[in-house]
C-alpha cells in the first residue's frame, strides 16, 4: 500500500520528531520539551511527513532563509532541512514526493532558489541542487604555530574579551547580519537559531556544549569578531593535552579573524586547536608563523543549491567585467528550465528568454554549482557535465561568473 505524503498538524509533532530522530540514528526518545521547540519552530504548511499504517515513516520541513550572493544582495531561499526516509520505507520513492511538493511551493511563493546541507552527496542532483559551496577543516598543532602566547594581545589596540551566552544574544545577530553582508553563500539566523546556539535552548538529543565565548573589540570598542568554542579535558603522563574544538568563529575583518586565532592558540593548556568547517580558502593557516602547524582534516561539499528563478537569481549577483552568454537550462522538473540571454556588467544584469543560439548547454543543478563563484565551467565541461556549443563560451562563463575568493556557508540548517 502507497504511504500518504501531507503537511503535519500540532496532534502529529511527536511521532513526526520520532521519525526524524530514527532517520538520523538517534534514540526513539522525544521529550515534551522536544515537541514544544518544534512547535513553535515549523510552519504546518511546509512541514512534510509520509505516514503508513497511522505511523510517520519520512519527514521534510523548510522555511524562508536568506542567501547572501555575490556582490551582498541577499536572495529568498526555500531552505530545506530535517530530511529523513525510515530505514523500513527506503527505495519507495518517498523524498521524491516531498521533495516534488516542497519545490513547487516554493516556485509558486516566488522563491528563488532553494538550499539545503547534504548529507549523502548522491541524492539531491536528481532534484536540481548542485553543490555551491565547501569547507575545509584544519587541526592545530598549537606549539609548532611559531607564535608567542606573551603576544597575544591583538595588534593595533584591539582586545579580545570574554562574554556569555546572553551577552552573544545581544550583539550576536547584528554582527553576523555584518558578517554574511560580506560573505556570498552565508545564510541567515532566526531568534531560535541563536537560542539554541548558546545555550538558553537544549533539546533532549544535542549534545551537551559547554560553550565558551570570546569577541574581538576593535581600537574603537566595536565588536568585530566571535569565537564559540569548547574545551576536552586531557591529560597525558599528568600532563595538560587539551583540544580547542571551535563550534563557529567568525569575523568583519581579517584583523579580526587573525586575533581569535591567534588567541585561542595561546591558550594554556590547550595543545591543539580544531577548527571545524572554514571556508576552502580561509586565510587561517597564513596566520601562523608555520602554516604547516595547520594540518588538513577535511574538504568537503557543503551549501548544495537548486535554482527557481534563472533571471532573478542571474540579475541578483554583480559581475567583475562586462560580457554575455546565453544558455540553455535543462530542468527535469520543469521548474526553472529555457534558454536566458544574461547581459551583465559591473553595473548591474539583465536576464531574459531568448532565442538566440545557446553557448552552453547545462543541468540547473550545475548552475547552481557555480552560481556563488565556486565552481568553474571549465572544470565542469572538462568532466561531461556541461556542454560548450559557441567557441569561447566556457571562456566567458568563467569571467563572468568565478570569484576571487570562494564562497562559504558556515551554519548547519
Amino acid at each position: 500500500m502507497s504511504s500518504e505524503i501531507r503537511t503535519i498538524g500540532d496532534d502529529d509533532l511527536h511521532d513526526w520528531s520520532v521519525a526524524v530522530l530514527a532517520g538520523f540514528l538517534m534514540g526513539p526518545t522525544v521529550t515534551e520539551e522536544d515537541v514544544a521547540f518544534r512547535r513553535g519552530n515549523y510552519d504546518p504548511e511546509r512541514t512534510l511527513g509520509a505516514f503508513d499504517g497511522g505511523r510517520c515513516v519520512a519527514t521534510l520541513r523548510s522555511f524562508t532563509q536568506e542567501l547572501t550572493v555575490v556582490g551582498g544582495a541577499r536572495v529568498t531561499a526555500d531552505a530545506v532541512s530535517t530530511v529523513t526516509v525510515s530505514p523500513t520505507h527506503r527505495r519507495r520513492g518517498l523524498l521524491t514526493r516531498m521533495m516534488a511538493n516542497d519545490l513547487r511551493a516554493a516556485k509558486d511563493r516566488g522563491d528563488a532558489v532553494s538550499t539545503l546541507i547534504a548529507a549523502e552527496y548522491p541524492i539531491y542532483g536528481r532534484y536540481g541542487f548542485g553543490p555551491a559551496t565547501h569547507t575545509a577543516g584544519w587541526l592545530i598543532d598549537t606549539a609548532r604555530t611559531g607564535l608567542d602566547p606573551r603576544h597575544a594581545v591583538p595588534e593595533g589596540g584591539g582586545r579580545i574579551d570574554f562574554a556569555t551566552g546572553e551577552e552573544v544574544r545581544g550583539f550576536g545577530p547584528a554582527l553576523h547580519d555584518r558578517f554574511r553582508a560580506r560573505k556570498p553563500g552565508a545564510v541567515s539566523r532566526g531568534e531560535r537559531w541563536w537560542l539554541r546556539n548558546t545555550g538558553a535552548i537544549r533539546l533532549s538529543h544535542d549534545p551537551k556544549l559547554d560553550l565558551h565565548h570570546a569577541v574581538y573589540r576593535s581600537p574603537s570598542g566595536e565588536i568585530e569578531g566571535l569565537a564559540s568554542y569548547t574545551y576536552d579535558s586531557t591529560w597525558t603522563a599528568g600532563r595538560p593535552d587539551a583540544t580547542a574544538q571551535v563550534q563557529r568563529l567568525i569575523g568583519t575583518s581579517p584583523a579580526a579573524e587573525r586575533a581569535l586565532w591567534q588567541f585561542l592558540c595561546s591558550i594554556d593548556w590547550v595543545q591543539r586547536v580544531d577548527t571545524g568547517r572554514r571556508a576552502p580558502d580561509d586565510l587561517l593557516p597564513h596566520f601562523l608563523g608555520d602554516p604547516r602547524a595547520a594540518a588538513i582534516q577535511e574538504i568537503a561539499d557543503y551549501l548544495w543549491l537548486r535554482p527557481l528563478d534563472v533571471p532573478r537569481l542571474l540579475e541578483a549577483r554583480t559581475y567583475p567585467v562586462a560580457g554575455s552568454l546565453v544558455l540553455q537550462v535543462e530542468d527535469r522538473a520543469g521548474l526553472a528550465g529555457g534558454r536566458f540571454l544574461l547581459e551583465a556588467g559591473p553595473e548591474g544584469a539583465s536576464c531574459t528568454p531568448t532565442t538566440r543560439s545557446a553557448g552552453l548547454t547545462l543541468d540547473v543543478g550545475e548552475l547552481g554549482a557555480l552560481y556563488l563563484g565556486d565552481a568553474t565551467a571549465t572544470r565542469l565541461a572538462a568532466l561531461g557535465r556541461i556542454g560548450e556549443e559557441r567557441p569561447g563560451a566556457l571562456t566567458t562563463a568563467d569571467t563572468l561568473l568565478h570569484t576571487a575568493r570562494r564562497p562559504w556557508c558556515p551554519d548547519m540548517f
